[in-house]
């Protein structure tokens, strides 16, 4: 494997499958690169948001309602690893406490050795976000004001914030990430304007997802919402999860400019998740 072609390995982690400390031992000694889990903190039964994973928005898989921690599941993770790097997919910064994530996650990093990714995203369950007493149509500038405090958190030894959304005092808060910047914050979502406007704008990467062998339109358009807003767009990561699993396919996308290719286990049961990766090992003998 090439030094530039990071494959990674996400799994919707539920309290029925796999535990992530298991999973993570066994993706870090076939080689990969990193493991992503996501959150939700609930799925309300009402079930009023269409899941937008498939085009008539059901069946919500089971595991939504069995999901595991993600940060303690990245913890545990962490402990029995020593390279494997260690990404959230996605934590919905909107619904947090900035200051207790930005101390979470600058904890997680420094105890890590700095093995921290933190992709986040502005949230698609209308009903989850409402019992966090969050307005929906705010989600974007919450977000966004979120990612800003926590990295003034990471980055000032006496911090403050002031928004709209997010409010605090001058105030201490260690420990601090292991780099001046803090983890990565990678925005996860489609192509529409206005994500890739806040990836351009805020985002130190891209989280898209897809199966196909190419990006070059989608990375077109990346390149625009850059130039829209004056960002280097050397700046930025792309990390495509869902991806191909054919060599040749993920080959041309690292051509293309794609920096990882993350690999999403169709299913938690363990025996199927320890079968699956031994299936895409290889892989990495042909990048």
């Amino acid at each position: 494997m090439t030094t530039t072609a990071r494959i990674g390995i996400s799994l919707l982690s539920g309290d029925n499958g796999i535990a992530p400390g298991e999973l993570a031992q066994i993706v870090e000694a076939l080689g990969f690169e990193s493991l992503w889990l996501p959150e939700h903190s609930h799925i309300p039964t009402s079930r009023e948001t269409a899941w937008p994973g498939s085009l008539s928005g059901e069946p919500l898989p089971d595991v939504y309602a069995r999901l595991l921690d993600t940060t303690v599941s990245l913890a545990m993770a962490a402990a029995v690893t020593t390279r494997l790097r260690l990404g959230t997919s996605v934590l919905l910064l909107g619904a947090r406490d900035p200051l207790w994530t930005a101390k979470e996650y600058a904890t997680l990093d420094s105890l890590s050795n700095g093995r921290v990714e933190m992709g986040v995203g502005f949230g698609w369950n209308r009903e989850e976000l409402a019992n966090h007493g969050i307005d929906f149509t705010t989600r974007w500038d919450r977000t966004r004001e979120a990612a800003a405090a926590i990295r003034a958190i990471w980055r000032d030894d006496v911090a403050e914030f002031h928004g709209e959304h997010v409010e605090f005092t001058p105030s201490w808060a260690w420990p601090k990430p292991t780099t001046a910047l803090g983890p990565r914050m990678h925005i996860g979502g489609g192509t529409g304007p206005r994500l890739l406007g806040h990836v351009a704008q805020w985002g130190d990467g891209w989280l898209p997802i897809s199966s196909r062998s190419s990006l070059a339109s989608q990375l077109a358009l990346l390149d625009e919402a850059c130039d829209r807003h004056g960002r280097d767009r050397s700046q930025i990561d792309v990390s495509v999860f869902g991806a191909t699993t054919d060599p040749g396919g993920l080959a041309n996308l690292f051509d293309e400019g794609v920096h990882r290719a993350v690999l999403t286990l169709p299913t938690n049961a363990r025996d199927n998740v320890l079968r699956q990766l031994e299936a895409w090992a290889p892989i990495l003998d042909h990048l």
